[in-house]
């Protein structure tokens, strides 16, 4: 995964940190421990080591000598210890007796091992994330095929992708591409992998593999911001489909001027379900089921299976709402469906229980 930032009076220092981490995918990961409380919590224990080391050779003080002095007090048993487990070892300070040598060897070199571990551990660890974060990006990107890829994760594209999901794709199979860090962090915490950038760059939907995409997804908040990215999309990727929402009615055929598939004008979607709703509430009640995808009613398209070829759609086991046949959508009722062909699809109303799930495509069947 890779990574991505506000407009204000400081436009110009926002847009500066937006470059430095433009094109960073992030993928989704467990929640782990706070890096400042892992080096504070590995700090502690070397110093409980340290402090240890200390007692140990403080209770032990007659078996040492010091050359300067010849005794050895509380601050030469902690200038000792610490001297000893950074393995420097001026030799100032030994140890003498037979005891305090069994002790060294006993306890001190263990203790020393250990706060090497503590200190070394952590610097390989921060030298390795990177490397690792590297090798299971690559390994992401090689398992990544026929994917879908969102853009914009507001309301819009949070819903999109919920709807999709429903429908039994997984979210390893979702890359979110957002200008924005929070908003990117937020999809991962959900489970989908993310991309920070600008979608309107081509160099940012090819760190999520647009050009190997089934479908993209396209929620941004402005018109002209899903031209840009229509546009580029269609050029990475001439096969994959292309699904956006525009807020302007006025807009959509713009949208599919620059290569989009289906156009969703949010605005007047919107304003139509509340006039429906005024109307009829019970209408609007059913329409706001249908578009909720996974419970309920659900609208499915699903191909003619055999036993149905010849057959009027009426005399389907489902609820049929329109045919499709070739590039035309038939209405259920229009006299040019006739009867119906193996090449034909079907867009039915189906009830959907949570013991059952959608897939496109196909009829609804039993979840495993």
């Amino acid at each position: 995964m890779f990574h991505v930032k506000l407009p204000g009076h400081d436009a110009i220092a926002r847009q500066a940190g937006e470059h430095l981490v433009t094109h960073q995918v992030k993928l989704p990961r467990k929640v782990v421990e706070r890096p400042i409380r892992q080096v504070a919590k590995r700090l502690a224990m070397a110093l409980l080591v340290l402090v240890a080391t200390a007692l140990i050779v403080w209770f032990d003080r007659d078996g040492y000598t010091d050359n300067s002095d010849g005794s050895v007090d509380l601050l030469d048993s902690f200038y000792y210890a610490t001297v000893t487990l950074s393995t420097t070892g001026y030799g100032d300070v030994t140890p003498t007796s037979d005891g305090a040598r069994l002790i060294n060897i006993l306890l001190i070199t263990p203790l020393r091992v250990l706060f090497l571990i503590i200190l070394v551990g952590t610097t390989l660890e921060v030298l390795t994330e990177r490397t690792r974060e590297e090798w299971r990006l690559n390994r992401w990107r090689a398992a990544l095929r026929d994917h879908t890829v969102v853009v914009g994760f507001g309301t819009k594209g949070r819903s999109a992708v919920e709807t999709v999901c429903a429908t039994g794709l997984k979210k390893e199979q979702v890359v979110v591409v957002d200008p924005s860090p929070r908003v990117v962090d937020a999809a991962t915490a959900e489970g989908y992998a993310g991309v920070i950038g600008d979608a309107t760059r081509s160099d940012v939907l090819m760190r999520a593999e647009l050009h190997r995409a089934r479908q993209i997804i396209i929620a941004t908040q402005r018109d002209d911001t899903a031209v840009l990215v229509t546009l580029t999309a269609r050029q990475l990727n001439r096969g994959a489909k292309i699904v956006a929402a525009v807020r302007e009615e006025e807009n959509a055929p713009l949208l599919k001027q620059s290569g989009a598939d289906a156009v969703i004008t949010s605005a007047s979607a919107a304003g139509r379900l509340l006039g429906l709703s005024v109307l009829s509430p019970a209408a609007g009640m059913v329409m706001e089921d249908l578009i909720h995808q996974g419970s309920g009613l659900d609208m499915v398209e699903r191909p003619v299976i055999k036993a149905e070829v010849g057959k009027g759609v009426r005399e389907t086991p489902d609820l049929v709402v329109s045919v499709i046949r070739g590039h035309r959508v038939l209405g259920y009722d229009d006299p040019a469906v006739g009867t119906l062909q193996l090449t034909d699809r079907l867009i039915t109303i189906a009830r959907v229980t949570p013991g059952t799930q959608v897939t496109p495509g196909n009829r609804i069947r039993p979840q495993d």
